[in-house]
């Protein structure tokens, strides 16, 4: 893959592109699919925690109520006489039954029965069962406790704890239990009970409260939503009243095959969602059965059109990007094609810039740099007749020495035997110096360059008649330093005809020194080395003492030999270095002074 990339720009412009457009957008439809269906059910699941709140709340009221009723009745004396006797019929009885019962009696039938079992009173036309049987059932499960007790239908009715006894018409026949056993009454779904005795605490009677169908719609109807599904469960979850009756033999026995395996009963999978809330009075569990925010087919539908959006998009990205790609690659296309061209030699292309941009602006560089090009080229070209020329004219410039220093040593040998000593000695010098002139070396040991320059002054005294004096004071741990070949003879040539001028005792020195001793190493750049021609003449200007300032040829022609040596040290070593002129010690005469780095022949075997 990175290689089928790494061939070509535009591809990788194309591939950008593409990148660029297709994967914020995927990432934020991602992000916002995400969050929408996160929100929905965030909010379903708030939905459904508010309408358990309002169904548990109403249960709770009501249990509240039944406990009022049973209290009352109990704590009424004219109640447990008229049970004692196993009298009917007293309206005192039926006025408090109805006052007490006031406020539940929509939700319930309220029943009094004798201390054997025996109907004497209601709240509704006809008894709800003629007999209850009192060692087992409901109205055991009461006497197992002093007041209240309750326990949950298909549990055993062996609870006793404070509350209201339940049974369920529903129970599981394969799990015979005494709550069961009173439910022989059509259509009832809770029956509870609660023992009244009478202030000598010996058992008088009954209060059994009967729910059915209808008064349990009539109780939650509309308190959990009319798209849901409400369960009311026993502790072993086995149904005791279901919004839809068809629920209690699907849905509940599924819940709890996954409760027992451990699994959680909200199943993504899941057309639905639940929400559980225990009663801990009633001991009932209150299932909310509630459909999916987004049901499968919402799920498809939302996953298709986000599906088709996504194909769009890429398809779109792609016809954008391959557009953009061509039309942003066209100049730098007609730019490698140019290149090409200059590859080949070619320096007459150009090209024609399509945009005012940055590309635009690559064109026209690029034809600049194409015809600086060109006339680089053309002037390689003359530089290069013109080297020729120079190299022939130097070859022929060569012979002309070669010719004189023969000439020279043919005088020399004529003066001899002529017995003319000046004029052989003045040749014999000329010679070694236009030998040591026409050498190929550039830089050269001290020592030689010293040997070179006696040469000379041997000629100047010859033609002064020794009206000057010339030393040199050379160490010699630096007599093997390199320098720039032909810098002293200038100088003191310069000190001779100029220093000395109408001087009749004249003296020029010649003194090196250096920053440092000669060290292990053949080259030490940091350290310098200092020659210092003087002599006792008649000085130099004030406005000349200093570093030598002069750059121009032709402005130096009086003193061409200070320009050259400065230029040759400038150009050999750089700025720094130079020539820099002042009076000696004494304040008489001239000294210049040639600063330049101290070097040493690198050994041969370096």
């Amino acid at each position: 893959m990175k290689k089928f990339f790494g061939k070509s720009f535009r591809v990788r412009l194309f591939a950008g592109f593409l990148a660029a457009s297709l994967l914020p957008l995927l990432l934020s439809s991602a992000m916002l699919l995400k969050t929408f269906r996160l929100r929905l059910d965030r909010q379903g699941k708030q939905e459904t925690a508010e309408q358990l709140a309002r169904v548990t709340q109403l249960l709770d009221t009501l249990y509240t109520s039944f406990h009022q009723v049973s209290e009352a009745l109990k704590n009424d004396p004219s109640i447990a006489p008229v049970l004692m006797r196993g009298q009917g019929g007293s309206t005192t009885v039926y006025s408090t039954l109805f006052a007490v019962t006031e406020d539940s009696r929509e939700y319930a039938r309220f029943d009094l029965y004798d201390k054997d079992g025996i109907w004497l009173y209601s709240t509704q036309n006809g008894p709800a069962a003629g007999e209850l049987p009192v060692n087992w059932g409901v109205l055991y499960a009461s006497r197992q406790t002093a007041g209240l007790a309750f326990a949950a239908a298909g549990a055993g009715g062996n609870t006793a704890r404070p509350g209201f006894v339940l049974s369920s018409a529903e129970s599981d026949p394969a799990r015979p239990d005494s709550a069961s056993a009173d439910a022989g009454a059509s259509g009832v779904l809770l029956r509870g009970a609660a023992q009244i005795t009478t202030r000598e605490g010996e058992a008088a009677g009954y209060l059994v409260i009967t729910m059915d169908r209808t008064h349990l719609n009539r109780l939650l109807g509309g308190s959990y939503g009319s798209q849901n599904d409400l369960i009311l469960l026993n502790p072993y979850w086995r149904p005791v009243y279901a919004s839809d009756p068809s629920l209690a033999g699907t849905l509940v026995p599924r819940l709890r095959s996954l409760l027992l395996e451990g699994a959680d009963i909200n199943d993504k999978a899941s057309e639905d969602s639940y929400g559980t809330a225990y009663l801990p009075d009633l001991e009932l569990y209150v299932l909310l059965s509630r459909p999916q925010t987004l049901n499968r087919d919402a799920r498809t539908l939302l996953g298709t059109v986000t599906l088709g959006s996504a194909l769009v998009c890429v398809i779109l990205s792609i016809f954008l990007g391959l557009k953009l790609s061509r039309r942003m690659f066209s100049p730098i296309k007609r730019l490698q094609g140019a290149i090409g061209q200059v590859v080949h030699n070619d320096l007459s292309v150009r090209v024609t810039p399509s945009h005012d941009d940055e590309l635009g602006e690559l064109s026209r560089q690029f034809n600049t740099m194409v015809e600086a090009l060109k006339q680089n080229q053309e002037q390689l070209l003359a530089n290069h007749r013109e080297l020729n020329e120079a190299q022939i004219r130097m070859l022929q410039a060569q012979l002309n020495p070669h010719l004189l220093c023969n000439t020279l040593d043919t005088m020399k040998w004529i003066s001899k035997i002529h017995q003319v000593p000046q004029v052989a000695v003045m040749s014999t010098d000329l010679a070694d110096i236009l030998r040591f002139c026409i050498s190929p070396e550039e830089f050269v040991p001290l020592r030689q360059e010293v040997e070179i320059l006696k040469r000379y002054v041997e000629i100047q005294t010859i033609r002064m008649s020794g009206s000057f004096r010339f030393a040199v004071e050379l160490p010699e741990e630096l007599a093997e330093c390199e320098i720039p070949k032909m810098i002293l003879q200038p100088l003191v040539e310069n000190a001779i005809l100029h220093g000395l001028e109408d001087v009749t005792d004249g003296a020029v020195t010649v003194e090196v020194r250096s920053t440092s001793d000669k060290q292990q190493v053949w080259s030490t750049p940091d350290k310098q080395l200092k020659i210092c021609i003087s002599d006792n003449g008649r000085g130099l200007p004030k406005e000349m003492e200093g570093p030598y300032v002069c750059r121009e040829q032709s402005s130096s022609r009086h003193h061409l030999g200070l320009y050259n040596v400065d230029t040759i040290l400038k150009k050999n070593y750089g700025a720094q270095y130079g020539l820099f002129l002042s009076r000696r010690p004494d304040g008489t005469g001239t000294a210049v002074t040639a600063t330049l780095p101290l070097t040493w022949e690198e050994p041969k075997n370096a």
